[in-house]
């Protein structure tokens, strides 16, 4: 089976190279930088030096890899679609990752699967968002259309005096925006969804996601949530329907908002490994990494279900401070029900996601203590 090409060094692919190694596939990591994450545990890496669309690093990744799949949606479709015809099978396809990237596309597609998600409208400038407001009210979400994430190329509009600003604040006239209904909910949740070639289907359970109020970053993950049987059986069912809305093959994170009222609505959707089922590698019979390689070289899907009754993920985030030390190290380790994961940045900039802490329970918030207890001994 394999090779397997990942395109991307991060610590999701660093992630994922770990699972596919206890199954003895061979995986190449590609990255336009060396000395990446996952470069560090791997001694077959490549450098595109030229950016994604160098033509001689796609030719020599397209002979080395059978399958190629992404850590992130940052890579353009048109670069994926190269490597299909240069004869590499690349997973997700490009067409739906084409869809995926571009928020408002995506927007689209699940609209046109009459899937729930906030009302939206395309914008091109600071009087489209205003005429947006007369229909969807104030505040409105104004958003770039690619390359947003962690709260990154969102802004909050409040009124008709600020969207000039929010829209060249994104990057406009050079990046294409939109607008979304501002989305009053109670809390933020998460579904890991994986479609295998074949359009088997496995869903890990529904989670409940902390942001950093200060960052927009996701700080903490409780599984399952915490949520009414209607709930958690409506939002399971809309995060598949949503990937197979657009085609996915592979792990997809599905962002949702549970409302007040206790209906669920798509955020969106991430066509890869995503943070809010990190958890998976300790708490679930089979974890995100190894089912997303199994899905996407056609392999057999893993049982995603728990095999304790809770679990809990605190995010490590950066503050600029030097790397790690052992002590503080060796702190958090002394906590019996926690699992430190590391990821081997070498640059420590605030806010940046370094590490993660998993913790299995008896129940959500026991297994949220013990991450704390050991995420707190870490100093970033």
């Amino acid at each position: 089976m394999g090779p397997l090409g990942i395109l991307g060094g991060g610590q999701l692919a660093r992630m994922t190279l770990q699972a596919a190694s206890r199954l003895g596939i061979e995986v190449w990591i590609a990255e336009r930088f060396p000395d990446s994450p996952a470069a560090r545990i791997s001694s077959r890496s490549m450098v595109f030096e030229r950016g994604w669309d160098d033509p001689q690093a796609l030719d020599a990744l397209a002979k080395l890899a059978r399958v190629v799949t992404l850590e992130n949606e940052f890579v353009d479709w048109r670069v994926l679609q190269g490597l299909e015809e240069r004869g590499t099978r690349v997973r997700p396809s490009p067409t739906c990752v084409a869809v995926v990237q571009d928020k408002l596309l995506q927007k689209q597609a699940l609209a046109r699967a009459e899937l729930p998600v906030p009302a939206f409208r395309e914008v091109n400038g600071p009087a489209d968002v205003v005429a947006a407001a007369d229909e969807l009210g104030w505040p409105l979400m104004l958003k770039a259309r690619r390359d947003g994430y962690d709260g990154r190329g969102n802004a909050l509009v409040h009124a008709a005096d600020e969207a000039a600003a929010a829209c060249r604040g994104l990057g406009w006239p050079d990046r294409a925006l939109f607008v979304e209904a501002y989305v009053d909910f109670e809390r933020e949740l998460a579904s890991l969804v994986v479609r295998g070639l074949d359009g088997e289907v496995v869903q890990y359970p529904v989670v409940e996601t902390r942001q950093d109020p200060r960052l927009h970053i996701c700080r903490e993950v409780l599984v399952p949530a915490s949520l009414s049987p209607k709930a958690a059986e409506q939002a399971a069912a809309i995060s598949r329907s949503a990937v197979e809305a657009v085609g996915g093959a592979g792990a997809f994170g599905v962002e949702l908002f549970l409302r007040p009222e206790g209906g669920v609505c798509i955020n969106e959707l991430a066509p890869r490994p995503h943070n809010s089922a990190h958890y998976s590698i300790e708490a679930c019979w089979t974890s995100q990494f190894e089912n997303h390689v199994r899905a996407v070289l056609g392999l057999p899907l893993g049982d995603a279900a728990l095999r304790a009754p809770a679990a809990a993920m605190v995010n490590l985030l950066g503050s600029g401070s030097p790397p790690i030390d052992d002590a503080s190290l060796c702190g958090a380790l002394a906590e019996p029900r926690a699992y430190v994961h590391l990821y081997g940045k070498a640059d420590n900039r605030a806010g940046r996601k370094m590490g993660h802490v998993t913790a299995l329970g008896s129940s959500p918030d026991e297994a949220l203590a013990a991450a704390r207890a050991a995420a707190g001994r870490i100093r970033l």
